[in-house]
């Protein structure tokens, strides 16, 4: 009996080994699923957010969208009866009877619930106006926009190749002056010239219609000259910086060939501007009403301006449903292809971004612009923009008239110096509050990446007629429109840049030697990323110009007799094959004011850069990191990553 407690414990001691063994698997398991968990909910967490962002963005447009009629305050029922019969009498039984078949008499909450309904069973509805399916047509219209786009932005790709050539083959910037100059090219414009020469004169190519690829080369020239300016800007103000960097020269160094370096110095610069990349992509269709009016073009942008101005709800939100969609489908796929050309830099924090390096040109260059654009304005001030002079009607250039008549015979100098402070002043506006939302808003880049593919996807001209039926037609009305849609593309890049400047290696190190979170913000993350954030909203500042002239050339602007450039582009777009100077006079003054602000840009970019003092990319600044120690535990955290950062992966 005395044998059993030492049994026991023996059976005990022999037990217990085996239980701790089993219960630390259990823990090791728990803790590895409680891991797993917290990972899978840190990865899902954005997603979801971002997918809120982007159904609650969409809902709001769509539900807009489907209020116009009684945004408006117009009778639905009449525009509907003057859509289908111009002729047929507004009389009251007539108004009823389309009322009774609309159902309008159930109000918009009920039509946007029924419409919802059809959508989820793959129902767009029937046509208010034709009676036929919405689906075919917006299928129609959304292939030939694609058509489109594509050879658009092939011509922009082309257009951007040769502007960035010159950057990859002297290993040097350029001011950007031409490229600004190419983006500010009103495209309805050279839509007209491009009918006018090629389809008029020489009958070279066909000038409307949609029957084949020769049909597209004239829109896709005038769609893809000012998107491939603005493209091969971007690209050639990003290299410059690249190609200094270490990695670079030693390739060099190594006797790596010119072309195998441009390559990598090319997908080093892509993964921030590949969001701008897709917004083009996206702007070429569903912003392309101008053009595709010019050339009769049966695409998509028109098919939804046709329904907005006949309030063919149906038909207007099945085709602003599909621009959304396509938005967010390129919006998609540009986050994966950055993620893609970014690699694990982006990941493991070891991304190093070049210091931005704007590229002074000549003090003669933007002195001799703004010579040029304040005499044409200064001499305009002087004349009477409101005179007629119907014997002067189309007259050419002479001393009298120094860029000639129009075609009522108003002094077209003296109309565009005084539509020069509506234009350019109201078009500085909305560019510099879509510089500053895109700046607040690139720090939230879960709600950016929703709402951007949102707004950047619908054409500026069905913004406009939301808002000119909430607001009416004016100034303010067009320019809240623009600025409704031009920050998606600066807060897109805005985003892409706080996104690498949060994973540098800089950024982390300075994290180690204790930096408080409002030093890293103010002296690292905003220089890094307003500076080419606001050399990005200056070259777009004559595209916004260009945005609000669309608006006006529409009748959504400003109204006649006001002497702003776009109704002057408007007004002298009929006759410009007999009086081309009436049209070239506001189109170059948007060309010279775009050159002179990059150029202008370029000086006020150095105050950040410094380009004069030679560094270490991985250190930014040491004002503010006092001590030789903090300087030792900066450079050795950094050192570590050096080499494999820089190099393009």
């Amino acid at each position: 009996m005395k044998d059993r407690p030492n049994m026991a414990a023996r059976l005990g001691a022999r037990s217990r080994p085996g239980a701790r063994t089993a219960w630390s698997g259990v823990r090791a398991r728990l803790v590895a699923w409680t891991r797993l968990s917290a990972w899978a909910g840190a990865c899902a967490g954005p997603k979801v957010r971002a997918g809120i962002a982007r159904v609650v963005c969409l809902a709001l447009v769509l539900a807009t969208v489907g209020l116009l009629p009684w945004l408006s305050g117009k009778d639905p029922a009449l525009t509907v009866l003057r859509a289908r019969s111009a002729e047929q009498e507004a009389t009251a039984e007539a108004l009823n009877a389309i009322r009774a078949d609309l159902g309008l008499d159930a109000g918009p909450l009920r039509l946007l619930g029924g419409w919802a309904a059809g959508l989820l069973h793959g129902d767009l509805g029937t046509s208010w106006v034709s009676g036929t399916d919405v689906l075919p047509s917006v299928v129609a219209g959304l292939q030939v926009s694609l058509g489109l786009m594509g050879a658009s932005l092939a011509v922009a790709l082309l257009v951007g190749a040769v502007l960035v050539a010159p950057v990859l083959v002297r290993g040097r910037g350029t001011a950007g002056a031409f490229a600004a100059m190419l983006a500010a090219m009103p495209e309805f414009l050279l839509a007209t010239v491009a009918l006018v020469v090629c389809g008029v004169w020489l009958g070279w190519l066909p000038t409307s219609g949609w029957q084949g690829p020769a049909y597209m080369v004239l829109p896709a020239v005038a769609l893809g000259v000012p998107a491939g300016g603005l493209l091969g800007r971007l690209v050639a103000d990003a290299l410059p910086a690249v190609l200094e960097e270490r990695w670079a020269e030693l390739w060099r160094g190594s006797g790596v060939s010119r072309a195998r370096v441009a390559a990598a110095a090319l997908r080093r610069v892509l993964p921030p501007l590949v969001p701008q990349f897709g917004m083009v992509a996206v702007g070429l269709t569903g912003g392309a009403v101008a053009v595709e009016t010019v050339f009769a073009v049966p695409g998509i942008g028109r098919t939804a301006l046709g329904a907005a101005k006949s309030q063919d709800l149906p038909l207007l939100q099945g085709a602003v449903l599909a621009l959304l969609a396509l938005g967010l489908a390129a919006g998609a796929a540009a986050t994966l292809l950055r993620r893609r050309l970014l690699g694990p830099a982006l990941r493991d924090a070891g991304l190093t971004l070049p210091a931005a390096r704007p590229v002074r040109v000549h003090p003669v260059v933007p002195v001799v612009l703004a010579a040029v654009l304040v005499t044409a304005v200064g001499w305009g001030l002087l004349r009477d923009p409101y005179t007629v002079d119907t014997a002067a009607r189309l007259a050419s250039p002479s001393w009298a008239y120094p860029l000639g008549t129009d075609g009522l015979g108003r002094d077209v100098l003296a109309r565009l110096g005084h539509g020069a402070a509506s234009t350019v002043g109201t078009a500085a506006a909305v560019c510099l509050a879509s510089f500053l939302l895109a700046l607040c808003l690139g720090f939230l880049p879960l709600f950016t990446a929703g709402a951007s593919d949102i707004a950047n996807a619908l054409p500026p001209v069905i913004v406009g007629i939301l808002v000119a039926a909430v607001l009416g037609p004016g100034t303010g009305g067009a320019s809240l429109a623009v600025a409704l849609i031009s920050w998606p593309p600066l807060a897109a890049h805005a985003a892409a840049l706080v996104q690498e400047v949060r994973a540098s290696a800089f950024l982390t190190a300075q994290k180690a030697i204790g930096a408080t979170p409002v030093w890293i913000l103010t002296r690292h993350v905003l220089p890094s990323v307003a500076a080419p954030v606001a050399r990005h909203a200056v070259l777009r500042l004559p595209g916004i110009a260009l945005a609000l002239a669309s608006l006006g050339f529409l009748g959504l602007g400003a109204q006649p007799p006001a002497p702003e450039w776009g109704l002057l582009l408007d007004e002298s777009r009929a006759y410009v094959e007999r009086a081309p100077w009436a049209a070239l006079a506001p189109a170059a003054a948007l060309a010279v004011l775009a050159g002179l602000a990059v150029s202008l840009a370029a000086y006020g970019g150095y105050g950040s850069a410094r380009p004069g003092r030679a560094r270490n990319p991985l250190l930014p600044r040491w004002a503010g990191v006092r001590g030789s120690g903090a300087r030792r535990g900066l450079t050795t955290l950094s050192r570590t990553r050096k080499e494999t950062s820089l190099a393009p992966r």
